[in-house]
């Protein structure tokens, strides 16, 4: 007997194995593959899947444990302490997105209800698309991936007020002001609640659980707080997702929440999965054939509202145009909490019929741009800054500059530009200050500018992309800049209008990935440094030496490594290049140079070297003892050994080992 809801998984999981397998060939958002299978299967496609009401059944428990999730990795205290970029940033996106999107859903004559529910939608972003966009090309460390972030952090949160707040608004113009009392009461009940239970409850009953030591025990312990929590906050008439999210937010207050994220991320992945694809199979191809255009035009319209919003928060933040264009485009679209929202507004009565099929239709179209807009979003930008625009829009320079300030570049020729004042700039401004050679920061988070300059740091503020900028650091008489930016695409600008500035300038660009190598020497770096290898170069700098091979043969092999492009580490060292260090073999591969410290009870106490027979006896050279004093280096027979010396011995492994045990207070007879 074949269970009919058994054979709709095995066909929903098949074809999306095959869809995303596509997907991932194309490099294009899995989330869009969920939504492809959903439609191919669903009852307005080929009809493969019957039960389609148990498909929105284990949906449900995606957006349960999605939520729980969201939970878990929210802290209250990381939220204060980001406060600006989340709490700030993402409110004024999320409000004036609502705002500009219910005036002009009034204008279109819709209700005040379904107006204002419509601006929630569409002030909703896709974390799943952007942040796996952002992590594919390595910029969720630049200013706009930063800002980005801070807002989807904020979305993600504004999603459980939003879901709390719909009912609401099905109750039109009558009296709200009965179920909004219920509403704050059960509000503050709920937040005494979860403080008790972080505080005392949660972390008390988590231990107890991780005291057992069993995975299963600690699994079955975090998916039963979440769905009772669910539950619970469902018998108080609120929704399923609050509950989940409680839970998760209680979690996230105890020393267990990786863990527990760990453990519910896999189900999380897979429920998640039947979610998007039960969303595809409410969309209905032949309504979307027969209002392309108008979809089209309302796709355009959310795209360049959410783009100009974004820009202008994100600029009004302190960022400049192209962090605030970047960010914009990346968060143009309509994501996947509007579906969770749509949901609720389906079940009150504010999103009906083909309304409904109009937002699905939308959301999966400016979902589907998203990869393209992200690609094409530095060139967009950079076009954009082409056009003559005022400073003061751009972000280009530190309006002091505006007032006749002095720039900390006036008087100064061969000094170093350093772009970015992050760790590395930071580390490179401490260098050159010691070694006293003159330097000029360049930097675009207003809040850094403003303390360091209060620190007395020859900082201004701007972005290094602009000509204007440059010049007022002094590019023309400057003999190197640094780039130690986070952001490959504006390091490459950066670097071409440098050299186009001043062609005699170093410039030095420093990048994470290898593979950004060659376009910035194409852009006009001289020396590009890629953290992913450099740490490379270290790891084996150090074995090396653990080999006792040369020191001066070390440095000249890597000298070759970073002369050859790190060429070994890519599988080429084979064509043609060195075998090793100085094309020597590895030599004395048993010996080793050690560090031993001499006990209170040890036998060395008292006695000199020469009476130690430590050489004669036990095979091991001292090399140098070091002490309170100081090191004694090439020690004489009569030195005399002390407690607490530390002694640096060469000899082999086994050798080592004896005149360890020795130092620790071993029998002479019985170390040897």
């Amino acid at each position: 007997m074949t269970i009919p809801l058994l054979t709709d998984i095995v066909i929903i999981l098949g074809l999306s194995l095959v869809v995303i397998l596509l997907f991932q060939r194309a490099r294009l958002p899995l989330v869009l593959g969920f939504l492809l299978t959903g439609v191919v299967a669903g009852p307005h496609g080929l009809g493969l899947v019957q039960a389609v009401h148990e498909v929105e059944l284990l949906a449900e428990v995606g957006v349960i444990l999605l939520l729980f999730s969201i939970g878990i990795e929210f802290s209250l205290g990381s939220l204060v302490r980001i406060w600006r970029s989340v709490v700030l940033g993402g409110a004024l996106q999320v409000g004036v997105t609502i705002g500009v999107a219910f005036l002009l859903a009034r204008a279109l004559d819709f209700g005040p209800q379904q107006a204002l529910f419509l601006g929630m939608l569409a002030s909703l972003s896709s974390t799943a698309i952007v942040l796996r966009l952002l992590q594919e090309r390595n910029e969720l460390d630049a200013p706009h991936g930063k800002n980005t972030l801070g807002i989807l952090l904020f979305q993600d949160m504004a999603i459980v007020p939003m879901m709390l707040f719909t009912p609401l608004l099905a109750l039109g113009g009558g009296d709200v002001t009965g179920p909004l009392l219920t509403l704050l009461a059960k509000g503050v009940v709920i937040v005494i609640l979860v403080l008790v239970a972080a505080k005392w409850v949660m972390p008390w009953l988590l231990f107890q659980v991780a005291r057992t030591r069993s995975r299963e025990v600690f699994l079955l312990a975090t998916a039963a707080v979440g769905l009772a929590a669910a539950w619970l906050t469902s018998l108080a008439g609120l929704s399923l997702a609050l509950g989940a999210f409680l839970a998760g937010l209680i979690i996230s207050e105890s020393e267990y929440s990786d863990q527990a994220l760990g453990e519910i991320l896999p189900f999380k992945e897979l429920f998640l999965a039947f979610f998007f694809v039960s969303v595809g199979m409410l969309l209905d191809l032949s309504f979307v054939m027969r209002e392309i255009g108008g979809v089209a035009l309302v796709s355009v319209v959310t795209l360049a509202l959410k783009l100009v919003v974004v820009t202008v928060v994100v600029r009004s933040l302190g960022a400049s145009l192209r962090t605030g264009i970047l960010a914009g485009l990346a968060l143009s679209q309509v994501g996947e909490f509007s579906f969770i929202l749509s949901r609720t507004g389906i079940e009150v009565g504010l999103l009906p019929g083909d309304l409904e099929q109009f937002f699905l239709s939308m959301t999966v179209l400016t979902m589907a741009v998203t990869p393209f807009l992200v690609s094409a979003a530095p060139a967009l930008a950079d076009r954009v800054l082409r056009l003559p625009l005022p400073p003061v829009l751009t972000g280009v320079a530190d309006p002091a500059l505006a007032h006749g300030e002095e720039s900390p570049a006036e008087g100064l020729s061969d000094h170093v530009i350093i772009v970015g004042f992050g760790i590395n700039g930071r580390n490179l401004a401490r260098a050159a200050k010691v070694a006293g050679i003159p330097y000029v920061i360049l930097e675009s988070n207003p809040d850094t500018v403003k303390r360091e300059k209060k620190a007395g740091e020859p900082i201004r503020f701007g972005d290094a992309i602009h000509p204007a900028v440059l010049q007022h650091a002094g590019v023309e008489r400057a003999r190197v800049l640094v780039t130690a930016i986070s952001d490959p695409g504006a390091t490459r600008r950066v670097a071409e209008v440098a050299k186009r500035m001043n062609p005699g300038v170093h410039v030095l660009a420093r990048t994470r990935y290898v593979e950004e190598m060659e376009p910035l020497y194409r852009a006009g770096a001289d020396d590009v440094i890629p953290e992913e290898f450099e740490t490379s170069v270290e790891i084996l700098t150090l074995v090396l030496q653990r080999y006792l091979i040369p020191r001066v043969e070390i440095d000249e092999f890597v000298a070759e490594v970073r002369s050859g492009g790190y060429e070994i580490f890519r599988g080429m060292a084979g064509k043609g290049g060195r075998p090793g260090p100085g094309g020597l073999p590895f030599h004395l591969p048993d010996t080793e140079i050690e560090t031993i410290r001499v006990s209170k009870r040890s036998y060395l106490v008292g006695r000199t070297l020469e009476e130690s027979a430590l050489r004669a006896e036990y095979g091991v050279t001292l090399l140098a003892v070091r002490r309170e004093e100081g090191t004694v280096t090439n020690p004489q027979p009569d030195l005399t050994f002390r407690e607490g010396d530390v002694l640096v011995v060469f000899g082999t492994v086994q050798q080592v080992a004896d005149a360890a045990a020795l130092a620790r207070g071993a029998d002479p007879v019985e170390a040897r």
